[in-house]
């Protein structure tokens, strides 16, 4: 992940990175951009705290960043408004409102009127939202160039159309890399490629990630003004700097196919005029798809491996450019003092393997 390449650099350490393409060109790039360590399912409840350590670095990560590479990253810590359209909204706002208050989440119930009057785009067949006021979004796309630049300025050395085959074993030490046709040796060596980890050798039992499709379109609608991200059960919208709404997004398994089809592109569409119906008349700037990616739980994969020198950053799912500077700084920290000041041992590598033991033990002989 570019962050900890330039964490690492500015620490003093000589950083190299191999991309197999032009460095931050998959999900990074394909993401919507939304900061929100809010819990979309109970199974990720557990990484609420990585996330609210992730989102409370941001304002501080996004100044650095921009202040080395001089590019500026669409930073929009204005919040997240989420519109509630069922028959017993009642019921469903307070669930939500306890559970962000339990986590440790602000989150604050409005009336439709209310909401709005914050957000007059939104649908008046919207019976209630909550305002959760602590959340943000970036520009994705200016946050990778803005850390791409950040990175080389810090001394980090980027070698793009080089990705990794394998990595480099030597008994239980791990040297460093096999690129396509030579060796690159490392004290350090980090798995970072998204989706695309498992197919280096070597690194499948540690980061059993496989890619999860999804859809998004950018629209702009110029008579229509969005300021915090608009979320439903169905879908979400995130205004730009530049006057372009994204909306997505769909999760598809359908392997490594980056196409974008009319179905998907058509539910899309039909959640975001539902949401806000002035966007049926928003002209259609872009579609695209991009492949996050998903560990078997869900959960990020992050931290040692049982090889020396060996580090998994990677499963970040839909969570990636939210995790992007706790990822950062706690492989920094692991690599430059051993240890971590935000607990990641539920995501640790290892629990694959741990479980891959288990299951060996229950079968029958």
């Amino acid at each position: 992940m570019w962050p900890s390449q330039v964490e690492l650099a500015r620490a003093g350490l000589r950083v190299a990175v191999f991309d197999r393409q032009q460095p931050g060109q998959e999900a990074s790039w394909a993401s919507a951009g939304i900061l929100s360590p809010a819990p979309e399912s109970p199974g990720m409840i557990v990484m609420v705290p990585l996330g609210k350590a992730s989102l409370a670095l941001y304002p501080k990560f996004v100044a650095e960043v921009e202040e080395i590479s001089g590019k500026s990253t669409g930073f929009r810590p204005k919040g997240t408004l989420e519109a509630l359209f069922s028959h017993d909204t009642k019921a469903e706002l307070s669930t939500i409102i306890a559970l962000h208050h339990g986590l440790g989440l602000r989150a604050e119930a409005l009336r439709a009127e209310d909401a709005r009057e914050l957000e007059p785009a939104l649908s008046e067949e919207a019976e209630a939202a909550a305002l959760r006021p602590d959340e943000a979004s970036v520009d994705n796309r200016a946050l990778m160039a803005a850390i791409l630049e950040a990175a080389q300025h810090s001394g980090a050395q980027i070698f793009s159309g080089n990705g990794a085959k394998a990595i480099w074993r030597e008994k239980n030490r791990c040297a460093g890399l096999i690129l396509q046709n030579e060796k690159v040796e490392a004290q350090w060596t980090i798995i970072a490629a998204g989706c695309f980890s498992a197919a280096i050798e070597g690194v499948a039992p540690y980061a059993p990630v496989r890619p999860a499709k999804g859809q998004m379109a950018a629209l702009r609608a110029d008579e229509l003004k969005i300021d915090r991200v608009l979320w439903s059960e169905k879908i979400y919208l995130v205004p730009r700097n530049d006057g372009r709404i994204v909306a997505g997004a769909t999760v598809e398994y359908a392997g490594f196919d980056k196409r974008t089809t009319a179905g998907g592109i058509e539910k899309i569409l039909s959640a975001a005029i539902e949401l806000a119906p002035g966007l049926a008349n928003a002209r259609i700037e872009e579609t695209w798809a991009g492949l996050r990616p998903d560990s078997p739980d869900h959960l990020p994969i992050l931290g040692p491996t049982d090889i020396d020198g060996l580090l998994m950053a990677t499963g970040h799912f839909r969570s990636g450019i939210l995790l992007t500077p706790i990822t950062a700084r706690l492989v920094r920290e692991w690599i430059t003092e051993q240890r971590v000041t935000v607990d990641w041992d539920r995501f640790s590598p290892m629990r694959f393997q741990a479980e891959k033991a288990g299951a060996t033990k229950k079968m029958p002989a």
